[in-house]
């Protein structure tokens, strides 16, 4: 895979949307540089970057719409150790010990259209990158039966609460019973989606939540 990679970019070479260096759409170093998401959310919901920087939103469109898969993997570097340093003061202080990992989930209908579920990518590289050993992944428990209009597209904060509001249900409980919680996403705004997911699965028996978002 490592060869075919690097035949792939010679014939066709990626460069970094920022920096310009050949490999990827967006550099490690440049993202690691972007300026930190300095909006207020909530205190269990961590994300990283502010969304208003142009790298950082596109390189997120370039992920969602045009399938540039390597940002997956950029994207989850940075996650990683984020996550990990939360994890060991929560460990500690609050006994948050061996944590399952889920993606906020699309659709079918979106997921078909697209053919991915980014947020899934993304925590499918973190695992690579813990090899179990943090937390384990669960993409059959959250999932969304009905499309909703996306959250982009609803610009008044109410109607964004509105718009997400049931929109989530779980299968199989039985796995997330007494278990604490991690979920990703790759951009969170008003927090309604990540309150809404919590909310389900609080309902059906989890343990306590936590939330990491690449950009906000």
């Amino acid at each position: 895979m490592n060869f075919l990679n690097t035949i792939l970019n010679i014939a066709f070479p990626v460069n970094c949307i920022s920096c310009g260096k050949n490999g990827s759409d967006l550099c490690l170093k440049c993202l690691e540089e972007s300026p930190e998401a300095e909006r207020e959310s909530a205190k269990w919901i961590f994300p990283m970057y502010d969304y208003r920087h142009p790298p950082v939103k596109r390189s997120i469109w370039l992920l969602k719409y045009k399938g540039k898969f390597n940002l997956a993997g950029i994207f989850a570097e940075v996650l990683y150790g984020r996550i990990i340093e939360e994890l060991s003061d929560l460990s500690v202080m609050e006994n948050f010990r061996e944590p399952i990992l889920i993606p906020i989930p699309l659709a079918g209908k979106r997921r078909h259209e697209r053919g991915f579920n980014q947020a899934e990518l993304i925590c499918k590289k973190l695992i690579k990158l813990d090899k179990n050993k943090n937390f384990k992944l669960e993409t059959d428990v959250l999932i969304k039966p009905h499309d909703t209009k996306h959250q982009a597209q609803v610009e008044n904060r109410n109607e964004r609460l509105k718009n997400i509001v049931g929109s989530f249900d779980i299968k199989n409980p039985e796995k997330i019973k007494g278990r604490n919680i991690i979920l990703i996403d790759d951009v969170t705004t008003t927090g309604a989606t990540f309150n809404e997911a919590r909310k389900i699965l609080k309902k059906h028996g989890a343990k306590k939540i936590i939330a990491f978002a690449i950009a906000h």
